[in-house]
């Protein structure tokens, strides 16, 4: 028995069995994390920025990345793992997505699904993803995506993976100035992941589930092998705990990352929740399509606090480690 198979046979699915309220012409921003616009803005500033994109862009072209990404994936639809694609429309019903954007499914073994292109966006889940979760975890993943291309983070994510592989490859098109880029493109997109994993939680509308799915997309395992209450924890353990140490390599450990690490992911999306902008929006309080966005400098404002909360935090916490260390240190004197 195949894995949609598996999908489809015995009772309704968890996607059946429960309504979600339709989020009707609701606007991207309404989702998109302070701190993801505030690295939009910084990167859009960055002097070669768009030079080098434009001559990345005109050296390749569209269709061959296109074409790249597509080469070993099936399209998803009504006859090509059509519980997936049965998913793939309640998820784009629940967001009111303006279009249906092609959807793939390709052949790798690690959970994970990502949103591509530039004037014709697609969606790529990873067969790892399929096998491994719930119809409301696979939901919650192809929602995140949505929110990718409905907040227009394609073109950026696509580029990104396109100047990590030439840059691994040695591409002589790498030099200096798309490398700067790239550092920059990198720091973006950890943050734009912030912005649709709250797409995602309103695609699905349940907070256990998006933690859940975060939960085996950081360490693969089933549900009975698994505790998410234990992964809570240890989100929280990260967060609060070590050394001047374990401080800085956080840091460093993310720098080369395209994703920010899965604990700080479920702590984000608790803060979200427990602001009460989760429940403001799923009772209909929130900007449309079409509407103004909120304005520039309140917005920017938003973005400045967000990333001075961030920054205060690090300091505070290397401010706390260094107290405790030099206090050890005395203290090994006194013994």
């Amino acid at each position: 028995m195949t894995d949609d198979q598996d999908r489809t046979d015995g009772a309704p699915t968890e996607t059946q069995a429960k309504a979600r309220r339709v989020l009707t012409d609701i606007a991207s921003h309404s989702w998109e994390h302070p701190a993801d616009k505030a690295a939009l803005q910084a990167l859009r500033r960055i002097p070669v920025f768009d030079a080098v994109l434009r001559k990345l862009f005109g050296y390749f072209g569209e269709k061959p990345i296109r074409l790249a990404f597509q080469a070993n994936a099936v399209k998803v639809g009504p006859r090509q793992f059509p519980e997936v694609y049965r998913i793939y429309q309640q998820a784009l019903k629940t967001l009111d997505a303006p279009e249906e954007y092609p959807l793939y499914i390709s052949q790798t073994p690690i959970v994970n699904a990502g949103a591509y292109g530039m004037d014709q966006p697609f969606i790529i889940l990873n067969s790892g993803t399929v096998r491994l979760t719930s119809d409301e975890e696979l939901e919650y993943i192809i929602g995140h995506e949505i929110g990718h291309i409905v907040s227009d983070h394609v073109l950026y994510r696509t580029m990104t993976v396109f100047l990590i592989n030439l840059a691994n490859m040695g591409f002589p098109i790498v030099g200096l100035a798309a490398r700067a880029v790239l550092v920059a493109l990198l720091e973006w997109s950890r943050k734009s992941e912030l912005s649709c994993d709250r797409a995602g939680l309103l695609t699905v509308q349940d907070p256990e589930v998006v933690m859940r799915a975060m939960l085996k997309m950081a360490g693969g395992g089933e549900d009975d092998e698994t505790s998410l209450q234990e992964f809570i924890v240890q989100a929280e353990e990260y967060q609060e705990g070590g050394d001047l140490a374990d401080q800085v390599f956080k840091v460093l450990n993310l720098m080369a990352a395209t994703h920010p690490f899965y604990v700080l992911r479920v702590s984000e999306l608790r803060a979200w929740i427990e602001s009460g902008d989760y429940d403001r929006i799923l009772r209909g309080e929130y900007s449309r399509r079409g509407e103004p966005d909120p304005a520039y400098q309140e917005d920017l404002r938003a973005a400045m606090n967000a990333y001075a909360e961030g920054a205060k935090d690090f300091v505070d916490s290397v401010a706390g480690a260094a107290k405790r260390m030099g206090s050890d240190f005395l203290d090994s004197f006194k013994r």
